[in-house]
């Protein structure tokens, strides 16, 4: 393939060109740049086509301050969100309308996930069989300018995932912290989900071992089990019991 043809990654082009990733990303959205969809949300870009769009149509610099004034006037909506091309090594949300992009999580972290996955889909397929229990990365649509994907969440089978995004609300999220995201997913999120009345929040610490449960009273989370060893059981939850340092564990490798 000739070089001129090649096709490139939204941040491979946007260090060729000097500019932010999220400046790429809007023209992409806003079709004012070429690109090819190699899958959902996957893009790549020829970068000579693409500087071709956009000579005699304002500098690197008038695009950079562009970028500077659309950030403080736009809100991002699902729509915007749906065209942020997917980042190899990153994760996207919205929150308030603000792009958050975090580094993908460790291995550890989806260890822990998967695990407490099995644990929760074994208890609610004998509970709630028409209930389903889902992974991240999928979309969950709080309002018009939230759109968060958690790393678990238990949708009852009174409350079924008909949309994409799910618009339904979760009887619990679950969220296993990671070193970028303890701020967002203990503040900005616990927000959102108070406030859209998730009636049950559980935060998974792996790096402290211990879990965090969160119940919904008169609107507001209270603290109902803050656990770091033995068996984890939740008043709510009747029957559902596992042991805290098998699910934090690391496997011993020889």
């Amino acid at each position: 393939m000739d070089c001129r043809d090649e096709l490139i990654t939204a941040q491979e082009l946007a260090d060729s060109l000097s500019l932010s990733v999220d400046t790429i990303w809007r023209y992409t959205r806003e079709k004012r740049i070429p690109y090819v969809e190699i899958g959902s949300r996957q893009y790549r870009y020829n970068r000579q086509k693409v500087l071709k769009a956009l000579s005699g149509e304002m500098s690197s610099s008038m695009i950079k301050e562009d970028l500077v004034h659309y950030q403080g006037k736009k809100k991002l909506t699902y729509k915007d969100y749906a065209m942020i091309p997917e980042e190899p090594g990153f994760r996207h949300e919205v929150i308030d309308g603000v792009l958050i992009r975090d580094p993908s999580p460790s291995f550890h972290h989806q260890r822990i996930s998967r695990r407490l996955q099995r644990i929760l889909e074994d208890y609610f397929h004998e509970t709630d069989p028409q209930g389903e229990v889902f992974n991240a990365p999928l979309d969950l649509n709080l309002s018009e300018y939230t759109i968060v994907q958690p790393d678990l969440m238990y949708l009852p089978g009174s409350r079924p995932a008909r949309n994409n995004p799910v618009d339904s609300v979760p009887e619990l999220i679950v969220e296993v912290l990671s070193p970028s995201t303890s701020r967002k997913d203990r503040v900005l999120k616990l927000n959102h989900y108070q406030s859209s009345g998730v009636p049950h929040y559980w935060i998974l610490d792996p790096e402290g071992g211990f879990i965090e449960a969160y119940e919904l009273l008169d609107g507001r989370y209270v603290s109902m089990v803050r656990s770091a060893e033995g068996i984890f059981s939740h008043p709510s939850f009747p029957g559902l019991s596992f042991d805290i340092d098998k699910l934090f564990s690391k496997p011993e490798y020889t």
